[in-house]
């Protein structure tokens, strides 16, 4: 029997990824919530078995965070290097369900999509890692690693304790990182500059109690109004992250993001600006960004007349490479304590921080991975992007294997909504992507 080339193999099992990813969206695997926490080990269980008829030794990890994490090797020829393939099998809550289309652990095609929680992030990836493995079969020219993670989206510390105890079990040449994806859909992408993340929770306090705010209105400070004012320094009139001595004026150097891509990918509103002095790509991948992400306040409903005594709110702060988590946590703090306004009492606490992650680019694995989605794409040029969220393992791994080369790539370009209603997956990002690692894994 004629073997088939690998594009018609991958083809040939696109039938089975999608039996595949109906099976695992099925599993509503949210780490950290105790109603599903025997779809979690399902999930976890699925992914075992599916990797050890692949012919990998597999074992299920239960991490430190009580997440299920799958590891796994199939040796190659003496003297190979190996890849390790990263996903997880983890997915974020699905929200209120009233605002799917269909149910979000129900795998559902719509005009040539499909749709489901965990769909694209990172169900699709890790299907993809699975097509890719079963286009080239036993011809792979490397040995292969497997890590799929059971707690991403809940922060990842199970995996990452599991990195620094069990190096040898992440030991590899080259790790792909199946959990990015392409600037848009057709067009192949590697991410190659990850923002890091500062969290800090603030809290103003003026009176040491609510007053009315007819009799003492005036002259009694009020909290809630110089929070705000205080969170208004953070921004310029264009938009721009302006904390004190903390550098925005960096410039992307690698694939553009036109505004006119950008905004219906980040869902802007008709006449809306968008915000900064930069490009769409410079603000989102080469410059720290505050967002203030919650306040603590009376609701509307449930407000009286009455001058707030205090008032919190939580600010994330994204910085690029370049810039070290623990100065920005101190511009920042330093900024906030010097723009207080009226002399209120202010103070500050860390909340979460994770450090930006630039991969080297100039190794024989990415030379290999760049060629081999280049093929996959029909001569498309392969491009750099940037990504505006974190991802602190990459730094874990780099860490515990240094002399692997890191790579992002995936199934998750921007119409996939990760994280919103109505998830969904371009089948045809799953077979690209998957014959982008079948041609590595036979030539690399």
């Amino acid at each position: 029997m004629t073997e088939l080339p690998l594009a018609e193999n991958i083809d040939a099992h696109m039938g089975l990824a999608r039996t595949d990813l109906t099976e695992l969206v099925s599993f509503a695997s949210v780490h950290g919530d105790v109603a599903h926490a025997a779809a979690n080990r399902s999930s976890a269980d699925w992914v075992a078995g599916k990797f050890t008829e692949l012919g990998f030794d597999c074992e299920v990890v239960d991490t430190s965070d009580g997440s299920p994490a799958i590891v796994g090797y199939r040796p190659g020829p003496e003297g190979s290097p190996t890849v390790a393939l990263y996903s997880h099998h983890d997915v974020q809550p699905a929200g209120d369900e009233s605002l799917w289309e269909s149910p979000p652990f129900e795998l559902t095609e719509r005009a040539g999509r499909w749709y489901g929680r965990g769909a694209a992030d990172c169900k699709g990836n890790l299907v993809a890692h699975l097509t890719a493995l079963r286009a080239v079969g036993e011809k792979a020219s490397c040995g292969i690693r497997i890590i799929i993670e059971g707690s991403e989206e809940a922060g990842g510390e199970g995996l990452e304790d599991l990195v620094r105890t069990r190096p040898e079990l992440f030991d590899a040449d080259l790790i792909v990182i199946g959990d990015a994806g392409n600037i848009e859909v057709g067009v192949p992408t590697l991410t190659t500059s990850l923002r890091g993340v500062v969290n800090v929770r603030v809290q103003v306090d003026a009176l040491d109690t609510a007053v009315h705010s007819g009799q003492f209105g005036g002259p009694a400070p009020d909290a809630m109004a110089a929070l705000i004012a205080l969170l208004a320094t953070l921004r310029d009139a264009d938009g721009n992250t302006t904390i004190d001595h903390l550098p925005a004026d960096q410039r992307w150097t690698g694939a553009d993001y036109p505004p006119e891509r950008f905004r219906p990918d980040a869902g802007v509103l008709p006449g809306v600006d968008l915000l900064g002095s930069g490009t769409p790509a410079d603000m989102a991948w080469a410059r720290p960004a505050v967002t203030v992400i919650g306040i603590d306040a009376p609701s509307i409903a449930e407000c009286a007349a009455a001058i707030i005594p205090s008032a919190a709110a939580l600010l994330n702060l994204r910085i690029p490479p370049g810039i070290a988590p623990s100065d920005a946590y101190a511009a920042l703090v330093a900024h906030l304590e010097r723009h207080v306004p009226w002399s209120c009492s202010v103070s500050i606490s860390s909340d979460a921080a994770g450090c930006p992650f630039a991969p080297r680019t100039d190794g024989p694995g990415y030379t290999a991975l760049t060629a081999a989605m280049t093929q996959a794409y029909d001569g498309t040029a392969v491009v750099h992007s940037g990504q505006g969220g974190s991802i602190p393992l990459c730094n874990v791994l780099s860490e515990a294997v240094p002399r692997a080369e890191i790579a992002l790539l995936g199934v998750e370009e921007p119409q996939c909504r990760i994280h919103a209603p109505n998830e969904s997956v371009d089948p045809a990002e799953i077979r690209r992507t998957a014959l982008a690692e079948a041609i590595l894994l036979s030539s690399f």
